[in-house]
This record gives C-alpha cells, sequence and structure tokens, in this order.
C-alpha cells in the first residue's frame, strides 16, 4: 500500500466517525422540535421492524411541535405505540389520522443529563478517530518494513496522520460545545 492510499483509508475511518457522531447528536432533544428526535424510532408493521421515517412523513409547524403523518393510517396506532415505548419520555396524541407530540420544555436535571449523553458519544466519537489514527500508523510502518515506504516518507506521513487526527478531534470538540450549549439554553 502507497503512503496516500493509507491516508485516504485513515481519513475515511475518521470522517465516519464524525457522521456517526452527528447522527447520534441529531437524535439528543433539544428543546427545539426536530424530526432527527423520531427518525430512526423502530415500529414493528406489516411483519417486520421498519424506522418511523419509512412509515410517515414528520413535520414541525410549530418550534416545540412534532406532526406524524403516517402514509397508511393503519400504522396510526402502532407509531403511538412504539413512540409511547421509546426511550424519549414524549406522549403523543393521535388526532384522527395524524400523531402530534409536543415537546416539552426541558427541566435543568434533565438537561445535565443529555449533556452527559452528548459528552459520551463525543468521546466515543475520539476514540473511533483516534483508532483510525492507529490503523494508519500501523499500516505505514507495516509498509516501511516491507520496503515499500523510506524512512522520510514515513516520518512525514504520520505528520500528516497526526494533523489530521488534531483536525478531526477539534472538529468533535467544536460539535460538542454546539450542542451543549444548544441543549442548556432555555
Amino acid at each position: 500500500m502507497d503512503p496516500d492510499e493509507i491516508m485516504m483509508n485513515t481519513e475515511e475511518g475518521m470522517e465516519k466517525a464524525a457522521e456517526y457522531m452527528a447522527h447520534e447528536f441529531a437524535s439528543v432533544r433539544t428543546g427545539k422540535a426536530s424530526p432527527a428526535l423520531v427518525d430512526n424510532i423502530d415500529v414493528e408493521a406489516y411483519g417486520s421492524m421498519m424506522k418511523l421515517k419509512q412509515l410517515a412523513i414528520i413535520s414541525t409547524p410549530e418550534p416545540r411541535m412534532l406532526v406524524i403523518s403516517p402514509f397508511d393510517a393503519s400504522t396510526t396506532q402502532l407509531i403511538e405505540k412504539a413512540i409511547k415505548e421509546s426511550k424519549l419520555g414524549i406522549q403523543p396524541i393521535v388526532d384522527g389520522k395524524i400523531i402530534r407530540l409536543p415537546i416539552p420544555a426541558l427541566s435543568e436535571e434533565r438537561r445535565r443529563d443529555l449533556v452527559k449523553t452528548v459528552k459520551t458519544i463525543a468521546e466515543e466519537t475520539r476514540v473511533r478517530i483516534r483508532s483510525a489514527r492507529r490503523e494508519g500508523m500501523d499500516q505505514l510502518k507495516k509498509g516501511q518494513k516491507e520496503g515499500g515506504i523510506t524512512e522520510d516518507v514515513l516520518k512525514s506521513s504520520e505528520k500528516e496522520v497526526q494533523k489530521l487526527t488534531d483536525d478531526y478531534v477539534k472538529k468533535v470538540d467544536d460539535a460538542f460545545a454546539l450542542k451543549e450549549a444548544d441543549i442548556m439554553k432555555v
């Protein structure tokens, strides 16, 4: 493997970690309504488990209200049940064929719990980034032992990998700070 290919693989691993974090952050509730809160709730419908976003249109007509419009009215009760069983802690209101989810204001204690959750997600992402760095460094050293990479190229590539790692960790820290501020904002 040449150093450029190793760098691309390393950056790809770090990018996947950052995308995972962004996806997980979107599902953490802040004081505002966001379709991402309920997108990935599993609903047992048509004999299998399906994601809510596959069964309904999710919209936010107001800052503190989600409206779920099932494609098939027969799934309304199943969706309501899945929302009640989820860890969201929001009581759905069935209004004919649609389901309304009023998003209550968060208490100070709940905000602190959510910040802890976000902090855990950010730390998991940092671990994944460092793991991608370690894999990249190992591949570079293996390439050098096999004779395909010179000592100079190894040193400069290791510096590049470290710079990439630092950049991605900074992105994680910045995203965490933004999410924390968003959660703590009353």
